[in-house]
């Protein structure tokens, strides 16, 4: 009964699970000059709408990986790390029009760093680094249903 109630008040509130996302265009070409982890997992979730010829090319400029101290103890040994993905990229049209101008996403992960546990904080670290690069992946996913159309002219009559 309380599953019930719960049901009818989130949908009356207008919730809704977030289904699958809806593109203006049927192809898309990703370009990634070094081929990476961000490129390859966007291939994977576009699917069948990456091939050639395409109406929309998505071009990664850049996929950085960074790790930089942030804490030290007294004795001056690393206590902390920040993790960072940067990725920069742009969309154009098939006449390399702008679709989405150079943009550049960040994600940042903190991390703690014990010497006694260095295999478990590796471990922990590609799984941050892992779960960074899913939410850059969804993000520009995201930003890709939102461009308006892959051809400027369709919706002017």
């Amino acid at each position: 009964m309380v599953a019930w109630l719960a049901l009818g008040v989130l949908g009356g509130c207008g919730f809704q699970l977030r289904g699958e996302q809806k593109y203006n265009f049927d192809s898309i070409h990703v370009n990634a000059p070094q081929n990476g982890p961000v490129a390859q997992d966007l291939r994977r979730m576009l699917g069948e709408r990456v091939r050639e010829p395409a109406q929309v090319r998505l071009d990664i400029l850049n996929e950085q990986r960074e790790k930089t101290v942030v804490g030290v103890n007294a004795t001056g040994q690393v206590r902390e790390f920040q993790l960072r993905i940067r990725v920069s990229f742009r969309l154009r049209n098939a006449r390399g029009q702008d679709l989405i101008l150079d943009s550049e996403l960040l994600q940042s992960r903190d991390i703690s760093f014990n010497e006694s546990a260095v295999l478990a904080k590796e471990a922990e670290e590609v799984v941050l680094y892992r779960d960074m690069q899913a939410d850059l992946v969804q993000q520009m996913l995201r930003r890709l249903a939102a461009v308006p159309s892959a051809n400027p002219h369709a919706s002017q009559r």
